[in-house]
C-alpha cells in the first residue's frame, strides 16, 4: 500500500487492529502483450481549429507504457505530440505510416475512420 500522505486525506482512522483501508482507485491493467493489442489508427480534425491529428486507440494497459509507445511513434515519424484520455495523438496525418510502425513492432493494428 502508498504511504503517500495525499492519497488519505479525509480519511478517518480507527483503532482496530485488523481494520483495511479500502481506496476508490482501480488498479492499472497489466499491459497485453504486443500481439494481443487491438489498435485503431484514426484521422480527426475535430475541435482542433482545422488541424489535422492521427489518433491510436484501443491500448490496454499502464499509462507508462502507453507513453512509451507514442513516444517511439512520435521519434519514427519526426512529428510531435501527446498522450491524453488513452489515446496517442500524433500532430499530421501519418495513418499509414503509423500503421507500418505498429506492425513492424508486433502489435495488432488497424486504420479506422476517415
Amino acid at each position: 500500500m502508498s504511504n503517500d500522505w495525499k492519497s488519505r486525506l479525509g480519511m478517518v482512522y480507527s483503532t482496530n487492529p485488523d481494520y483495511q483501508y479500502v481506496t476508490d482507485e482501480e488498479p492499472e491493467p497489466d499491459t497485453l502483450p504486443a500481439a494481443r493489442q487491438n489498435l485503431r489508427v484514426w484521422r480527426d480534425s475535430k475541435q482542433r481549429g482545422g488541424k489535422t491529428v492521427t489518433l491510436v486507440r484501443g491500448f490496454v494497459g499502464r499509462e507508462e507504457d502507453l507513453r512509451e509507445l507514442g513516444r517511439l511513434l512520435k521519434t519514427k515519424c519526426g512529428v510531435g505530440g501527446s498522450v491524453k484520455d488513452g489515446e496517442i495523438i500524433i500532430q499530421g496525418d501519418h495513418r499509414d505510416r503509423i500503421v507500418e510502425i505498429l506492425v513492424k513492432s508486433g502489435y495488432g493494428c488497424k486504420k479506422a475512420g476517415s
